[in-house]
């Protein structure tokens, strides 16, 4: 029993402070490279986070609180606890806690970043930092968020609004870069799997996927002139404005994507990628007319802390968008949409085992035995581990103003937000610009191979 309970315990031990961190998670999956196993361990952890601030806004968790012996304003008769030992338990919820808890951790992203400047392969001395030691990183975390509560308000929550508004901003433009990505993959596989097999059932897929994609972001639109533009007390010539533009530029980009010479290039573009991309352009306007003025919002009726629909919505697009680029790697569409340097690229290097042994007798080694993750980094990282905590820590900034509906956090919580609703708009445009540009790189550049 003893020597089964050490076993168990220097397991725990290697899990959270080495880095077989990685592969004992995956140890009930497919076997995975370790640049894989690494990246879904940092969203792992990016998840707990971002349910941890979704809990400091639970509803009638301020309430509880008062319950509580050690709060300053606790109602309970209970035991007597000193004034001395008393905190203000009103700073441990709502969205202040939100941006103490983000603050915290985009910060560990920021120092991890620094800190894996210039590595170039997990030959490294600092890929133990990256690849393990996840208990410690858990605790780092840990401490950062309890320290950031003991930070004065006074000008903390606008200066980091500012900072939480810029690294938003970013982060969305890797994120429709994602979104681009996976849409001209999508129609790639899709396509190619209907010209190899002339299956009508693939044809029929991609039909029914534009059509739904395009009705549903016409649905949008119409729904967006009834409720941020017909107000009897105000034009909304801003409004419209941007909702017109938008669903010009959606019918400009599709019409784009159908061009002869743009087929000529990419026999794979075409209204899918369209669909989707026009799709997402829908969702960034109705997210930035939820932040315009109160005459032309109607969806504005209170100023408690509450997740907005499209709040909701925006935390699922960046969950979906964190896994795939935790998980994808680079493809001939990346080189167009740029982001190969984003996804990791395919693990060419030589494998070392990570954990458990070779798989076959030829190779040397115990035979029955998996390997669950190996080293592929050995000649060359896969992706530049700086730049992903750098992209980790814009998408901690993004769930920070998505969690606080990009209100600006002041003693009266407003809703409307002009800074917030002109980057959304703007990313909006930008998302199309790139969108047209990956349709047109080829032919701007035709001695460049894209494929």
């Amino acid at each position: 029993m003893g020597a089964v309970l050490g076993l168990c315990s220097a397991a725990q031990l290697a899990c959270c402070c080495g880095s077989a961190a990685c592969s004992l998670c995956c140890s009930a999956c497919p076997s995975c490279a370790n640049s894989t196993s690494t990246r879904l361990m940092y969203t792992v952890m990016l998840l707990v986070v971002t349910i941890a601030a979704c809990i400091t806004l639970a509803p009638g968790l301020q309430s509880t609180l008062a319950n509580v012996p050690f709060c300053a304003n606790s109602t309970s008769s209970g035991a007597i606890v000193p004034s001395s030992l008393k905190v203000n338990c009103d700073n441990a919820v709502g969205y202040l806690a939100v941006y103490r808890i983000c603050f915290a951790t985009c910060l560990f992203f920021v120092l991890m970043a620094l800190i894996m400047i210039g590595v170039k392969s997990s030959n490294d001395g600092r890929a133990g930092i990256q690849n393990g030691f996840w208990g410690i990183k858990y605790l780092i975390v840990i401490g950062g968020i309890i320290g950031a509560f003991f930070i004065p308000e006074g000008q903390f929550a606008y200066t980091w609004m500012v900072f939480g508004m810029i690294g938003g901003f970013c982060f969305i433009v890797i994120q429709l870069i994602l979104i681009i990505d996976f849409a001209h993959s999508w129609a790639e596989k899709w396509v190619s799997n209907y010209e190899e097999t002339e299956s009508r059932g693939w044809y029929a897929a991609l039909l029914l996927s534009m059509v739904t994609c395009f009705g549903v972001a016409i649905a949008g639109i119409a729904l967006l002139y009834v409720y941020y533009t017909q107000t009897p007390l105000s034009s909304c010539d801003l409004s419209k404005f941007f909702i017109s533009i938008n669903l010009i530029l959606i019918v400009i980009s599709s019409a784009i994507s159908i061009l002869p010479v743009v087929q000529e290039h990419q026999p794979h573009s075409g209204l899918l990628q369209s669909s989707v991309v026009g799709l997402y352009v829908v969702f960034l306007t109705w997210s930035a007319l939820s932040n315009s003025e109160t005459p032309c919002n109607s969806t504005i009726t209170d100023n408690t802390a509450s997740f907005d629909k499209q709040s909701i919505i925006g935390l699922c697009i960046w969950v979906c968008s964190v896994l795939y680029s935790s998980i994808r790697t680079a493809s001939s569409s990346s080189k167009i949409t740029m982001s190969e340097h984003i996804l990791a690229k395919e693990g060419s290097a030589g494998y070392e085992c990570v954990e458990g042994a070779t798989t076959s007798a030829a190779d040397g080694g115990e035979t029955g035995q998996e390997t669950k993750v190996f080293d592929n980094e050995g000649e060359g990282v896969a992706y530049s581990w700086s730049f992903f905590h750098v992209v980790f820590a814009l998408a901690t900034l993004y769930i920070m103003m998505t969690l606080t509906n990009w209100y600006n956090p002041s003693s009266q919580l407003s809703k409307s937000n002009a800074a917030s609703m002109w980057i959304k708009i703007t990313s909006s445009w930008l998302c199309v610009g790139l969108y047209v540009w990956s349709m047109v790189a080829p032919l701007v550049f035709p001695n460049r191979r894209f494929d």
